[in-house]
């Protein structure tokens, strides 16, 4: 069963005309909107099923900068500024604390990589340090692991993935965007190769602009105009516990395993050393795109072909305005729990922390998660078709960095000046 989002009142009915329309009610395309609305931008947000229904709410929830690419650290700084201002900015509770980020090594290869990872960062300032097994015992007491160190990031946080993305798209409609919901976009309407608007299950609408954030979904939407965009999706199975007492405040992420503390007062769990690859099309059309990162993760998935590639090859590849869409076949992605990698995720943390053993798991749900060959988001406008730009790919990443994903991407509509260089997220790059 999948998390619940605090209830939105969201638009019965879409105008006949706007600025910018996005395509996806997930949190990117919902911080985008609130940004382009905070500009006085006419938005409309157009989301196949309900807001933050797939990923969005399913996630971890961490807000991090441990162990991001130097290229991409700048979005994840960025997003910790707007995360701390959220609450202000939105007028709502989003769960978010500053509660920091911890990662303990088990052998001397997992610790090695994360002095590398520190070093690979120097001169950015950031607060991440180094553990002994002392420190880690002294932040997070009560466990029993044989940590050789770890790595700890106290600036790093967490927030509540049912609470985030209802507030920002109240705000954002509050402040003049359209957000409505159970409305497909079929197609773009284009005028000499150029966007003019969409073309919905409800009809058309006007506009000049189109910003793509459709996760999962976003590939096979771009292939009607044979625009090759590199994702391939994966599955995380999670679970959350009643609430509990635990050993610490901080997010910890082990080799096998993580935890993060919840504003109910339970715990998110997760395998964190592994992930569920069910076999798609996609993953014969593009799969030797990712062979580096398949030769050095390989360990780390759970491959299996069935069911889920013959509903894939029974959906449509490509959609048109006058015909029924994919998008509307199936409004929303809802995996099937892996609950093997979740009883490993018990396990391996009731071995490190005996004090979750007595946890009671009050709900477990999975999430489909799109990820490209570089675990970097696109970021970008589509040369081949002005006025589309795309916001997917985010690997996993997309709530932490949605604040200032968000706003990158309404930059690049707009023409202000990008809050973050874009260029480590343009489309070309693969």
């Amino acid at each position: 069963m999948a998390p619940v989002i605090t209830p939105v009142q969201t638009s019965p009915a879409m105008p006949p005309s706007t600025t910018v329309v996005v395509i996806g009610g997930g949190i990117v395309g919902l911080t985008a909107a609130l940004n382009l609305a905070e500009r006085g931008i006419p938005v409309t947000v157009l989301e196949k099923g309900r807001i933050a229904g797939e990923q969005s709410s399913r996630n971890l929830g961490w807000i991090r900068k441990t162990s991001r690419g130097r290229d991409d650290l700048p979005l994840a700084q960025e997003s910790d500024r707007l995360w701390a201002e959220m609450r202000q900015r939105v007028g709502a509770d989003v769960g978010y604390s500053q509660a920091g980020i911890m990662y303990v090594a088990r052998n001397e290869a997992q610790m090695a990589a994360h002095e590398a990872w520190l070093a690979s960062v120097k001169g950015l300032d950031v607060d991440s340090r180094l553990l002994t097994p002392a420190d880690i015992a002294k932040l997070a007491p009560g466990g029993i692991g044989k940590w050789v160190g770890g790595l700890y990031t106290p600036s790093d946080g967490r927030a509540e993935p049912t609470l985030a993305a209802s507030a920002i798209a109240t705000a954002a409609m509050a402040k003049g965007a359209v957000i409505v919901e159970n409305c497909a976009v079929r197609e773009l309407s284009l005028t000499g190769g150029a966007v003019s608007g969409v073309v919905t299950e409800r009809g058309e609408i006007r506009c000049s602009q189109v910003l793509l954030a459709g996760g999962v979904w976003s590939r096979r939407f771009l292939g009607n105009y044979g625009i090759p965009l590199l994702t391939l999706p994966l599955v995380a199975s999670v679970l959350r516990t009643a609430p509990m007492d635990g050993p610490t405040d901080i997010a910890l992420g082990g080799p096998d395993f993580s935890f993060r503390k919840r504003l109910d007062g339970g715990y998110t769990i997760t395998q964190r050393g592994a992930l569920f690859a069910p076999l798609m099309l996609d993953h014969l059309l593009i799969g030797l795109k990712y062979l580096p990162v398949l030769r050095k993760e390989w360990a780390n998935l759970r491959v299996s072909i069935g069911k889920d590639f013959f509903d894939d090859l029974a959906l449509r590849r490509r959609s048109r305005g006058n015909k029924v869409s994919p998008f509307e076949k199936l409004r929303t992605i809802d995996p099937p729990v892996n609950q093997g990698l979740n009883d490993e995720a018990m396990r391996n943390l009731v071995a490190a922390w005996p004090g979750f053993k007595n946890a009671q798991v009050a709900q477990s749900w999975a999430g489909m998660i799109d990820v490209t060959p570089d675990s970097h988001p696109v970021i970008a406008p589509i040369a081949k078709i002005p006025g589309l730009t795309l916001a997917s790919g985010f690997s996993g990443h997309g709530f932490g960095t949605s604040p200032a994903a968000g706003q990158l991407a309404a930059d690049l509509i707009t023409g202000a000046r990008p809050i973050v260089d874009p260029a480590p997220y343009r489309f070309d790059r693969f």
